[in-house]
């Protein structure tokens, strides 16, 4: 395989989206990270292009990672970027089955299989949601994001 997608919403991204690059990006020869929207998940603390401009700034470092926003479908962005597998991060069961049955629908009806990398070390159960909570109500969460979006939480905070 040669590109993957690795979509989600990064809202905001936090050091175990950044661990699930690190370790999946020296498997391929591009990989792409998708923002996009997902309904079902409560989103809207950064506008995409901010998200885009967070993980361009934190994957700099890795000369095969390529940042792109997309909306609609992941099996969708994935054809249209080329991307020969999709990427998803797994934290724990609750993920894993969530993550199966969509990796199953995306292979029966896109073709595209997914490659599950699991949450490891200390960033392994990192959740935006739980970022984005804490960090509102006036927590640190600079352990467990990058510095520009600990800035940024922090200002919104204080509003």
């Amino acid at each position: 395989m040669s590109s993957a997608l690795y979509p989600g919403s990064f809202d905001p991204v936090h050091n175990g989206h950044l661990a699930v690059i690190d370790l999946v990006a020296p498997l391929f020869e591009e990989l792409v990270v998708g923002v996009g929207h997902n309904p079902d998940k409560p989103s809207g603390l950064f506008a995409p292009d901010d998200r885009v401009a967070f993980l361009r700034d934190a994957t700099a470092h890795h000369n095969n990672v390529r940042i792109e926003l997309f909306s609609g479908l992941a099996i969708v962005a994935a054809a249209a970027l080329g991307a020969d597998c999709l990427v998803k991060g797994i934290r724990g069961g609750g993920d894993l089955d969530a993550e199966l049955q969509q990796a199953n629908m995306n292979l029966v009806t896109g073709g595209v299989p997914t490659l599950f990398a699991p949450g490891l070390g200390e960033f392994a159960l990192v959740s935006s949601t739980y970022v984005r909570q804490i960090g509102l109500m006036g927590g640190d969460v600079s352990p467990v994001v990058p510095a520009a979006v600990a800035d940024q939480i922090r200002e919104l905070s204080l509003r």
